[in-house]
């Protein structure tokens, strides 16, 4: 069905440049500048999913979301991942907990897809991809994505949501849609702002341990699930946290007659916060069958689980020059740095992978990270004979690297060190892009842009390894590595994978947007791409827009798209210990031709393959009341996975042992070397998906007179996934009994790990010098879907269901002498909080009839790592600027 879409559309758009036509006269574009003069957010200019220079808002084939530079300061978070969350109705950004790097980079999603199925653009240009994968417990796992945090929010002057597939015109990643970031272009002028919140809130459900609780003969009493049973304080825990200062400022200089030069640059320092609930585990082992003392004593709240602590350094320059008539040297230069702290689970005293010697009360291993972003863009642009041009080239480069402390590498016993260089991450990618253009005359179209364009990109991916003791099996026996994250090792399973790995692709495009009269607008797409790695696409895209009446008017679009496996998730190599349904298991991720890999059936990765459909109405009739309301579908076809944690079993002298299918896996990873390792997982073209939706958005302006401006929104989105083919296990996995490539836990976390709806509403009131501004945002429910508890058929599951949230943000501020600015705010302003995990009974085995706990675990992570707004309550802030 999708070949024969895809040649249908690409037929269709590539007809026409055969037509021979007289160009008309060039139309001016509309500044930036000369649409905010205006005031319609109608009249808005946009240039994300389309090559015209004219196209507006209202006028857009697909639906197209504006976020002003203005309603990003209007809130306390200056990350900007937070601020979109806040107002685009199918964004969704979770902030996960104990996830390693991801901590420090969290991935957002749209329309419920992957992080990596959303293209980002910054100015029109793609915007290259972290170097971290996210390979844990988290929405978004298995994707390597843009880092949006890197984006200052100062820094922007409007932010474009293109909320429609678009690979036909941008090429790989744009199947949910495009996000396309227009940096601050102004000639003159500037601001500079100072932002200081913290957390003020009390941690629901979350009460301090004031004793233990023993027997007459000081042996433990004991709770079913094998927890300490403990006296708890009357009161939830009060927690004044996570103080953040932001001191950020842009400023534009004129370069010669027309140009500009745009400065901007933001420094972040973030402290932690901490949800943890006390861990009731006994940490200590028992003294001749009575409590050790140590554990009357200790510090329940041992965990760390919330926000990392993060400082970050941002700075953008933004430049455009006139260099001859009718042309412009233009470009943009990003750095970016990030220092982060988070942490893993406590390694108990009496954990086996303790060593006492060194750490007699068990430790908390603290995983810092280093992240370096760069990127640079230099272009020219113009107009020749009738032809806009623009020919730009582009390099990005992110490195991640991981810093262990407060850890050990447990299998050199007391020799070993306690903090380890655990290796890195790199990602490059370089670019030549040529965009032509030209209005024509054409008799039955009033006006037609014909657009085409040529693009090259090279991708490479390294791994660079950790120092040996990181990932070294010691003589003292034990889990080796350090404790946490080891460090990555050079070698795997006979596989050097610390090489750079690198692709290249040639891509070409062909657009026609043509008014067909005053009511009917058409636009056709077809795109060409060739990869070095896994062959060629084709893809093409058909929308159209029709105005029934004036102010009402019909839209839709089909198209094909899709998106090439990154090279993470082709060569990503780790070996780290994960948190499985309460089980720590140290796992390896293994790349698709690596020969382990290959022995479990792995084989080369294929692109996702997609095929959209969009149909909506959009309303302008009544003055500065905007409408807008679109359905969608959206099929992707062999979608990149990662596997389940295809777990080994072994006995006490390491051989494997017990039922398939961990035993046949035990077998294959012993055959390797690997025999320490708990589990093994590698990506796969695993499943084919489908996503139905509807978005609606309503803006409403108007003016009070003497009292003031009022602008209200109202967004809403409905997103449901459901799972159409699950691929059945390759190669020797397939003669496994039991064996689940991808289960349960996986596929929930696809189709019920993200909120089924989502409400945005804001409300912007402004008199003269006084502002206000109210948010509030209903997140969904949310199912985490866990794994089976309690032995294979026990039919009893780690499942957590999270009822839907309001969250509500406030602020006013004041301005005086006409440039100074202070303001105060609040977000979560209530305090709110997402439904807690459970703990205790989870239910009875249906195979023995036993009762079946959940994981301990869950005590001292007390909220789901899905939570759609976090889990860190309510926070409080002020914000003093001055704009000149």
């Amino acid at each position: 069905m999708r070949s024969i879409v895809t040649k249908a559309l690409l037929a269709a758009s590539l007809s026409p440049l055969a037509m021979a036509a007289q160009p008309a006269v060039a139309q001016g574009v509309i500044t930036a500048a000369d649409d905010r003069a205006s005031g319609d957010a109608d009249a808005t200019i946009i240039v994300t999913g389309t090559r015209r220079a004219d196209r507006t808002v209202a006028d857009s084939p697909v639906p197209v979301d504006v976020i002003t530079a203005d309603s990003l300061q209007t809130s306390g978070y200056t990350e900007t991942n937070r601020l979109l969350n806040e107002q685009v109705p199918s964004f969704n950004f979770p902030q996960p907990s104990i996830t390693d790097g991801t901590d420090v980079v969290r991935p957002a999603t749209l329309r419920g897809l992957d992080p990596d199925q959303t293209l980002v653009l910054i100015n029109g240009k793609r915007r290259h991809t972290s170097a971290l994968l996210n390979i844990n417990g988290s929405v978004g796992r298995g994707t390597a994505a843009v880092d949006i945090n890197l984006i200052p929010s100062i820094a922007i002057g409007r932010v474009e949501v293109l909320r429609d597939g678009a690979a036909a015109q941008y090429g790989s990643d744009a199947i949910a849609g495009v996000i396309n970031f227009q940096l601050r272009d102004a000639p003159e002028g500037g601001r500079i702002t100072a932002t200081y919140g913290e957390y003020n809130t009390n941690v629901r459900g979350i009460r301090d341990v004031t004793r233990v609780l023993t027997g007459a003969n000081g042996a433990p009493l004991l709770n079913p699930d094998g927890t300490l049973q403990v006296e708890r304080a009357s009161e939830d825990r009060h927690r004044v946290d996570g103080r953040t200062l932001t001191i950020a400022g842009t400023v534009g200089l004129p370069i010669g007659d027309g140009g500009h030069l745009n400065l901007s640059a933001e420094y972040q320092g973030r402290d932690p916060t901490n949800r943890t609930g006390p861990d009731v585990r006994r940490q200590y082992s028992l003294i001749n069958g009575a409590l050790d003392p140590r554990e009357l004593t200790f510090d329940r709240y041992s965990h760390r689980y919330g926000d990392a602590k993060t400082d970050d350094l941002k700075f953008f320059m933004n430049f455009g020059a006139p260099i001859a008539d009718e042309a412009e040297l233009y470009g943009y230069l990003t750095y970016g740095y990030r220092d982060g702290e988070s942490a893993g689970f406590y390694r108990l005293a009496s954990d086996a992978r303790n060593v006492p010697a060194i750490y007699p009360d068990g430790f908390l291993p603290l995983i810092n990270s280093d992240l370096n972003d760069f990127e640079g863009v230099l272009g020219v642009k113009g107009e020749v004979g009738g032809w806009r041009y623009d020919l730009s080239g582009s390099y990005g480069r992110n490195a991640f690297d991981f810093f262990i402390t407060n850890t050990l590498n447990r299998s050199f016993g007391p020799a070993s060190q306690r903090a380890f260089d655990s290796g890195g991450l790199r990602y490059t990618q370089a670019m030549g892009n040529l965009d032509v253009s030209r209005d024509l005359e054409v008799g039955f179209f009033k006006n037609l842009t014909l657009a085409g364009g040529l693009e090259y990109r090279r991708e490479t991916f390294r791994i660079r390894p950790g120092e040996p003791a990181s990932y070294a099996n010691g003589p003292a026996g034990g889990a080796p590595g350090a404790q946490v994250f080891p460090g990555f090792n050079p070698i795997i399973g006979g596989q050097r994978v610390d090489q750079e790995r690198a692709r290249h692709n040639f891509s070409a495009y062909a657009e026609l947007d043509a008014d067909v009269n005053d009511r009917v607008n058409l636009q056709l797409a077809g795109r060409y791409e060739d990869y070095s790695d896994f062959g060629s696409s084709l893809n093409g895209k058909l929308a159209a827009r029709f105005e029934v009446v004036d102010g009402l008017a019909l839209r839709g679009a089909i198209s094909t798209g899709f998106r090439a496996p990154s090279l993470q998730q082709q060569f990503y190599a780790a070996q780290a210990t994960n948190n499985v349904n309460g089980v720590l298991l140290d796992t390896v991720t293994l790349p698709v031709d690596n020969p382990v890999a290959v022995a479990l059936g792995a084989t080369p990765l294929d692109a996702e393959k997609s095929l959209s459909y969009s149909a909506g109405i959009v309303f302008t009739a009544v003055p500065r009341l905007n409408v807008t309301i679109d359905a969608y579908q959206i099929d992707i076809d062999d979608r990149i996975v990662v596997t389940e944690n295809l777990a080994a079993t072994r006995d006490a002298a390491g051989n494997p042992s017990g039922a398939d299918p961990g035993r046949s896996i035990a077998q294959i990873l012993n055959n390797a070397g690997f025999n320490t390792v708990s589990a093994a997982r590698f990506f796969v073209n695993g499943l084919d998906s489908r996503t139905k939706g509807i978005d609606a958005v309503a803006t409403y302006r108007f003016d009070l007179g003497a009292w003031g401006r009022v602008s209200a929104t109202a967004g809403f989105n409905y997103n449901k996934t459901t799972i159409r083919r699950v691929l059945a296990a390759p190669g020797p996995l397939a003669n496994i009994p039991g064996l689940v490539l991808f289960g349960r836990q996986e596929q929930g976390r696809l189709v019920r790990g993200q909120p089924r709806t989502k409400i945005n509403l804001g409300f912007d009131y402004d008199l003269d010098r006084f502002g206000l501004t109210f948010r509030a945002n209903r997140y969904g429910k949310v199912e985490a879907t866990g794994g089976e508890i309690g032995g294979t058929g026990s039919g009893v599951f780690n499942d957590n269901f999270l009822k839907a949230q309001w969250v509500a943000d406030a602020e006013a501020r004041f301005t005086f002498a006409e440039r100074f600015e202070i303001a105060v705010g609040a977000n979560n302003i209530f305090d709110s909080y997402p439904t807690p995990v459970p703990v205790g009974l989870a239910g009875v085995s249906a195979a023995n009839g036993s009762n079946v706990f959940f994981p301990t675990t869950n005590y001292v992570a007390p909220f789901s790592n899905y939570s759609p707004n976090g889990f860190n309550g309510r926070f409080i802030y002020a914000r003093a600027a001055v704009k000149f």
